[in-house]
């Protein structure tokens, strides 16, 4: 899976939550994990519309979006996100969403 933290560098509560992305990185080394500021990489993030920091795009296997959206800036949270999104229990985005997973390669 490849799990990607959509944020912005003039965020404080993305700037706070970094080191805890990067904890559950280093405790999950068989996913992927990116950060991606919105305003350096906008045109990759293209049309998806991120209202709320730090939101969560978790991709399966087969580019498939398990989670779009907005979460906890905990490592607790981001924990038991990936660990659902492992077991599909999760739902996808929308199709701009959908759009931007497949451009995580």
């Amino acid at each position: 899976m490849l799990i990607a933290c959509l944020c912005a560098r003039w965020c404080h509560v993305c700037n706070d939550y970094r080191a805890n992305f990067e904890a559950v990185a280093a405790a999950w080394p068989q996913h992927a994990f990116r950060w991606i500021d919105i305003e350096d990489e906008a045109e990759l993030v293209g049309s998806v519309d991120v209202e709320n920091f730090p939101t969560l795009l978790i991709r399966g296997d087969a580019g498939e979006v398990r989670f779009f959206g907005t979460g906890t800036p905990s490592q607790a949270e981001l924990q038991r996100l990936v660990r659902a999104a492992a077991e599909h229990r999760l739902s996808p985005g929308d199709e701009p969403v959908v759009q931007l997973a497949a451009r995580l390669e």
